[in-house]
């Protein structure tokens, strides 16, 4: 049975965010690796001193892992690290260049191998997107490939800033049957170990299938 899963529409790490505390608990410990390689060309050092900050309020402590470029997501020691840890967190920023760090990595194996054992990830904006299979593509709002932890799901962050024109373009582009979760900011899309959905946090989550507006159990389980 794999563990718990967010997908997180945006602005990680602030208040509203209070989901944070449940997935703490979820992973059976107070220890978050953050992964900020969709921040690479935005600071990175600075998603995970905000990321640190955010967690010690609530009693977690953030250990950051500077996976920023193809070779970081082959070294093996990242990877051992990123295996053993019970609460994994990936940072928002781009959603390609994350795609195209991770992709078939020993990262993303050792990542898909925690998760499946029991760790707890999470990913924001960037990182939501990029962990579902097919994923919007932030060039133009069709799909393109993702990284595939969850598949036949495609996710819109940041949804509460949308335009209606934006939202229209990538619903009438997407695949048929494909569930798509429009994510508030400072909001999760939370998978529980039972395949079970539910929404946190300070906003809300649409989901959509074949156009139309649909409930979180038309998402995969």
């Amino acid at each position: 049975m794999s563990g718990t899963l967010a997908l997180v529409g945006g602005n990680e790490w602030t208040d509203g965010c209070t989901f944070d505390l449940e997935l703490l608990a979820a992973s059976g410990g107070t220890d978050v690796l953050v992964l900020p390689t969709a921040a690479a060309y935005e600071y990175p050092e600075r998603a995970v001193a905000n990321a640190a900050t955010w967690f010690a309020a609530i009693g977690g402590e953030v250990r950051g892992l500077m996976v920023v470029a193809r070779p970081d997501a082959e070294d093996a020691g990242a990877a051992d690290e990123v295996r053993r840890a019970r609460f994994i967190y990936l940072s928002g920023g781009s959603p390609l260049h994350l795609r195209s760090v991770l992709k078939d990595s020993a990262v993303w194996h050792a990542l898909v191998e925690a998760w499946q054992s029991g760790a707890v990830v999470a990913g924001s904006s960037a990182g939501a997107m990029a962990l579902c299979d097919p994923m919007v593509d932030p060039r133009g709002g069709a799909f393109t490939l993702g990284l595939g932890l969850v598949e036949q799901l495609a996710v819109i962050p940041h949804h509460n800033t949308w335009s209606v024109d934006k939202e229209h373009r990538t619903l009438t582009l997407a695949p048929k049957a494909l569930s798509i979760a429009g994510i508030d900011e400072a909001t999760a899309l939370i998978r529980s170990p039972d395949g079970t959905w539910r929404a946190g946090g300070a906003g809300e989550v649409e989901v959509f299938r074949d156009g139309k507006r649909a409930g979180l159990d038309a998402l995969p389980s």
